[in-house]
């Protein structure tokens, strides 16, 4: 190689480093200025909740302030909007969840894809729901419940969250999968669908462990089975819905996403920091004491997740044929 040419190839060798030094400088010193995580959903909820234990726990990872902006309205489709307009720097996240998934099939209108607009950081927590009855209700199982539904077909009534919802939806496919006749009964949220079951105006619901747990200690309500794959620590004597119905899994689960193109070393990094915060025993045992169930993995994993979800929602609402008017 003549040195005309060895020259070339040192300056171009360079120049190539000029241009990729400054970004993974910028990665390195990510963050420089707090970042904001935007929930979609009311101070005190379960997801507020776990956005704020996410953010201190970022806070001090990253040593710069992780605070929550909510921005609660539109089924989470006002936050998701909100991180899909902004610029894609790291500084604006979302605390996405299963609503996004249902959404996707649920509302023709939006102006976002959320799979093609919302980078996947990761999944953080899967909380279960649980199937629970009046205690003068006469099953005292689930298959008692489903040998009743098909008995007197319509004339059972089961309490959820908003038509939409992932209890609502959930309900959805407990019937689909079961082949039940079973009226579920959309309230404005849990708290007054549960007073229902308790006064027997309707026979039961299908609520958060959280929400339910205190009326089932106190053998006011009689838990039937929870709707996740596994046992909830909460409730650990109660089976899973999927011993009696192969396959059915549901839960509120909650993740983390970023705008598209968001740089993937800023992907990575937080990816990083959210699984080693999951790890965390302290951590662990706040989200656990809530009801919850720990999802660790990498953005791709979450990606796959989320995709497999708004597949799995869409057939359900499909199906059932629920609209929002």
């Amino acid at each position: 190689m003549n040195r005309r040419r060895r020259n070339f190839f040192r300056v171009a060798a360079g120049g190539a480093a000029m241009t990729v030094m400054p970004r993974i400088a910028s990665a390195e010193a990510y963050p420089t200025r707090p970042v904001r995580l935007i929930v979609g959903s009311t101070p005190g909820s379960s997801p507020d909740v776990i956005a704020r234990l996410i953010a201190h726990w970022l806070s001090e990872r990253l040593g710069q302030t992780v605070f929550v902006e909510n921005r609660n309205g539109g089924s989470e489709n006002l936050a998701t909007q909100a991180v899909v307009d902004a610029p894609p720097d790291g500084y604006t996240l979302l605390l996405a969840s299963a609503a996004n998934a249902i959404n996707t099939t649920l509302f023709t209108n939006l102006n976002f894809n959320f799979i093609r607009d919302i980078a996947p950081i990761g999944s953080v927590v899967t909380f279960p729901m649980v199937i629970a009855v009046n205690s003068s209700f006469a099953a005292k199982s689930l298959p008692e419940l489903m040998a009743e539904a098909r008995a007197h077909p319509g004339k059972i009534n089961l309490g959820t969250p908003p038509l939409g919802t992932p209890h609502y939806i959930a309900g959805e496919l407990f019937k689909m999968m079961t082949g039940t006749d079973i009226v579920l009964v959309a309230y404005r949220g849990g708290p007054p669908a549960v007073s229902d079951a308790l006064s027997g105006q309707i026979q039961g619901v299908i609520g958060t462990v959280l929400l339910t747990i205190e009326q089932i200690r106190s053998g006011s309500l009689r838990a039937l089975a929870v709707t996740g794959t596994t046992r909830c620590d909460l409730l650990p004597e109660v089976p899973t819905v999927d011993q009696f119905v192969p396959g059915f899994e549901a839960g509120q689960w909650i993740g983390i996403g970023a705008p598209k193109n968001t740089p993937n070393e800023i992907i990575e990094r937080l990816s990083r920091e959210i699984n080693a915060g999951l790890a965390d025993t302290a951590l662990k045992a706040q989200i656990a004491a809530l009801g919850g169930l720990v999802l660790p993995g990498s953005p791709a994993d979450f990606g796959k997740f989320i995709a497999a979800e708004t597949k799995k929602w869409g057939g359900v609402i499909k199906f059932a044929n629920i609209k929002l008017e």
